[in-house]
């Protein structure tokens, strides 16, 4: 389970430190793709063969289908951890996360997500006050 945010900074390369806490969870293997609301989504080996599997089996023939596979796997890339814990973002998804210096990496359950510090604080600042409502909102979802 992920869960806490952390700061680290990115480097010119694209590289970025994965918080201690996460890097045995996550294993020498992980995913990274575009993920929701502006944010890069980090997965372990097991999460995405799951995810893989899931998605995999939405039919073609649903235009939503279609285009969800086509945004989430064209950027999908598979990394391996350094001796550093640090992973190599590839440049597109450095630019599509607007990931300057300083990120945000957060965990979400099964799932690490990775932030600019600029979106991170943005969405805190605009969701915040809505927390509780939209906690009693997914009741219903949970039920």
């Amino acid at each position: 389970m992920f869960m806490g945010e952390y700061t680290h900074n990115i480097d010119r390369k694209g590289r970025l430190i994965m918080p201690a806490k996460f890097r045995e969870e996550l294993g020498e293997r992980v995913y990274i793709t575009r993920g929701m609301d502006g944010c890069l989504t980090v997965y372990p080996l097991e999460e995405w063969t799951s995810l893989y599997k899931k998605y995999s089996s939405l039919p073609m023939t649903n235009p939503d289908a279609r285009m969800f596979m086509r945004f989430f796997m064209a950027k999908a890339t598979e990394v391996e951890p350094d001796g550093q814990g640090r992973i190599l973002i590839p440049g597109s998804l450095v630019k599509e996360a607007a990931l300057e210096k300083e990120c945000y990496i957060i965990g979400v359950a099964n799932r690490v997500e990775i932030w600019s510090k600029e979106r991170w604080l943005a969405l805190q600042e605009e969701m915040l006050p809505s927390y509780e409502k939209v906690a009693e909102n997914l009741t219903t979802l949970l039920d």
